[in-house]
């Protein structure tokens, strides 16, 4: 009997370790970025700028030497170039973040859409050849500081004008991860969160911001009127989504000028009335908080007439039965 329990308990065991060294493989990590962790922009042939751009961080070259453009621009940092500097060994140390990322798992496959518009949780997304932003990309940390954001891309990175990432709910810009498999060229405007490593070269075209850094592995980084803060210094912002649902009896035919009330986390009060087939919508509710909605109207009654909810993403299934 001894020696059964013990066998037993050996399988069980060995059972165990095998479930948490999947887990462990398939969870997305931050690499550390070493001696890169100090720069704002690293790049390995030279660094090129004009305008008034602000690099909060050091700025490097390596192996090359070449900086251009300072000033007018400002850097808050050291600028320090070629191999022998404190950039040499930055650059090493990017390299091997580089690698890091490229031995972590795809958790999503999003091959073939576009950036601008999604609401991501923590995960390693994965794309086959390029991939582009247009419009806004927000990252829902969910309430958890350490969350982590990687994307892997196979080509070239690249935003349209005006585009943004937001990160949203205690989330970090220093654990958001870009590495791309040649160059990444930010539009006029758009404003980035997260660390670029780019095997090739990374642009900034005129106005773009980045809370991150710019690490280009063998090509050149290039600026124009950019503000490049130290990832983190852009605190987190609530997303706007839409709350909304229908309004149905039983058998699902719409109910329509049925009143539904809602009152946000800080006590505010908005009120609107169902359409012709009992659809609803409040526009503009700030993800992160607890909402109450209430519905009323005329001859019927409703299984659930008050709902409590956790707004973590847009949420447009959130349905009311008359019966």
């Amino acid at each position: 009997m001894k020696k059964k329990f013990t066998l037993r308990a050996l399988f069980v065991l060995a059972m165990i370790m095998s479930v948490s060294f999947v887990n462990n493989v398939s969870a997305q990590v931050a690499p550390s970025l070493g001696a890169a962790e100090s720069f704002s922009v690293l790049a390995a042939t030279t660094v090129t700028n004009k305008g008034n751009t602000v690099v909060s961080g050091n700025l490097g070259v390596s192996p090359g030497t070449a900086v251009t453009g300072f000033p007018p621009g400002v850097v808050n940092g050291t600028i320090f170039t070629g191999a022998g500097s404190t950039a040499g060994q930055a650059q090493i140390d990017a390299a091997a973040a580089f690698n890091n990322i490229s031995g972590q798992n795809c958790t999503t496959d999003l091959t073939g859409q576009n950036l601008g518009g999604l609401t991501l949780t923590p995960g390693v997304f994965c794309f086959a050849s390029s991939a582009q932003l247009t419009g806004t990309l927000t990252l829902n940390a969910q309430n958890n500081p350490n969350a982590v954001f990687i994307f892997k891309i196979g080509s070239t990175l690249t935003t349209a004008s005006l585009s943004s990432i937001s990160v949203i709910n205690g989330g970090s810009s220093c654990n958001v991860f870009f590495q791309v498999g040649s160059s990444a060229t930010l539009g006029t405007d758009t404003s980035f969160q997260g660390n670029i490593l780019a095997r090739t070269s990374i642009t900034l075209n005129t106005g773009a911001d980045l809370d991150g850094r710019a690490l280009a592995l063998d090509g050149a980084v290039t600026l124009d009127t950019n503000n490049i803060s130290e990832c983190g210094s852009i605190a987190p912002t609530a997303a706007m989504v839409n709350v909304g649902g229908r309004v149905t009896t039983v058998r699902g035919r719409g109910i329509s000028r049925a009143l539904i009330t809602m009152t946000d986390g800080a006590g505010v009060f908005r009120k609107t009335y169902t359409s012709n087939s009992g659809s609803y919508n409040f526009a503009d509710v700030e993800v992160g908080q607890t909402l109450i909605l209430d519905i009323k109207a005329k001859r019927y009654n409703f299984t659930e007439p008050t709902r409590v909810i956790s707004l973590s993403e847009e949420l447009t299934t959130l349905d009311f039965t008359a019966y």
